[in-house]
């Protein structure tokens, strides 16, 4: 109903820097609340990151705080996440959510409604 596309994904070598994007064409974010979520493999899937409708306040997962950044543009219908300080954990693919409508819960993976494809993240030792 709803396409999530990230991009931004690729190889580096940890301590290095990647920028994530999540594009929503033809859909306004405004309406969304909006979150970043990885997963290894053999490993669930974990909250990373999250962001209200305006993009005024932000959420992070522990092991990302201080080294990641989340933020929204919602007149280029665009949520990104910026990643610093890279290290070899962070190696996962990394999806976008959206929630259509406010549950109250901001970590938890089913309450997003809409998702992305994913896109690759690797960081070498």
């Amino acid at each position: 109903q709803v396409q999530l596309v990230e991009s931004g994904g690729g190889l580096v070598q940890a301590g290095g820097s990647l920028r994530l994007s999540c594009a929503a064409p033809g859909r306004s974010l405004s309406n969304y609340f909006m979150g970043w979520f990885r997963q290894a493999p053999g490993a669930e899937r974990e909250f990373v990151a999250a962001i209200t409708w305006s993009g005024s306040s932000t959420f992070y997962a522990d092991s990302v705080r201080g080294r990641f950044t989340i933020s929204r543009d919602n007149a280029m219908n665009t949520l990104f996440l910026q990643m610093n300080s890279l290290e070899p954990e962070d190696t996962a693919v990394y999806y976008c959510a959206a929630q259509s409508v406010w549950r109250g819960v901001t970590h938890t993976p089913r309450s997003y409604d809409y998702w992305g494809q994913g896109t690759q993240v690797t960081v070498s030792s």
